[in-house]
């Protein structure tokens, strides 16, 4: 897979039909440029061919089957006590290490229904992720990060409840399918608070220019990334990124910040010459 030409073309359909583990592997080579992408694809692969013997039967059955292979049989689990370790979000740690976020065990799930002919789609809850199996009109919801347990409506509501503290209605338009686009953007964007929250601007640049190429419309992505290559010594990157935000919403409420940002970038350019 070609990862630029793939969100160039998320970026036009958010909805591509493009397969979730090769990409989250794609983009995972950002951090580690040795990671051979087919070789965990095989292991997805193979992950399918086993977990074919367990998905059979009604929809139900057949997501209790898929849930029963991979969170019992091969130990998937949720990553309680290291939550906000980035390796929790890239794929083949997630892979070789049995344990993720609710995002990228969902991944995990998704890659592998796909694979055994079980649609099945990501569900973006505020502060949690979930996944969705569908068939002929019938729906289930469960949660891969704790279990594969099935979920009612109002688990969703006191899950998002639980994990945000905030009320939340669950209905059909809360629960819809996310976009294959989206999903990756809230991958990325879990990143993205990681890095920053330890200031590691570097990384957070990285992925952040990952978000830009999926959402190039966005002027808060950019203002974002040029702020971060501020931080990082980069004030020449960074000053076509604050000005177009500013182009983009003059009457922001942190609009005087950023152009004191911007005025900061230009004046260290102006100090070069």
């Amino acid at each position: 897979m070609n990862l630029d030409a793939a969100l160039a073309f998320l970026a036009q359909d958010m909805a591509a039909p493009l397969d979730v583990a090769e990409l989250a592997l794609c983009l995972a080579q950002d951090e580690y440029p040795d990671l051979d992408v087919d070789a965990f694809l095989g292991e997805i692969n193979a992950m399918a061919r086993e977990a074919r013997t367990y998905v059979r039967g009604s929809l139900e059955a057949r997501v209790t089957g898929l849930c029963r292979y991979l969170f019992h049989e091969l130990g998937f689990h949720g990553n309680t006590r290291e939550y906000y370790d980035p390796a929790n979000s890239y794929l083949h740690l997630v892979l070789e290490r049995r344990t993720g976020i609710p995002i990228s065990l969902s991944a995990v799930t998704m890659a592998i229904s796909a694979r055994v002919g079980l649609e099945t789609a990501g569900v973006g809850l505020p502060g949690h992720f979930v996944v969705k199996a569908m068939n002929n009109g019938e729906e289930i919801l469960f949660d891969p990060f704790h279990g594969g347990r099935f979920l009612t409506a109002v688990d969703c509501e006191n899950l998002v409840r639980q994990v945000t503290g905030q009320e939340f209605v669950a209905g059909a338009d809360t629960l819809q399918a996310l976009p294959l686009g989206f999903m990756i953007l809230r991958m990325l964007n879990n990143l993205k608070g990681i890095y920053l929250k330890g200031k590691d601007y570097a990384r957070a640049i990285r992925v952040m220019e990952r978000m830009v190429q999926l959402q190039p419309d966005d002027p808060g992505q950019r203002r974002d990334l040029g702020t971060s290559l501020l931080h990082a010594g980069q004030p020449g990157k960074a000053i076509d990124h604050l000005a177009d935000y500013l182009a983009a919403f003059p009457k922001a409420d942190d609009a005087d910040v950023v152009r004191l940002l911007l005025k900061e970038a230009r004046g260290y350019i102006a100090d070069l010459n």
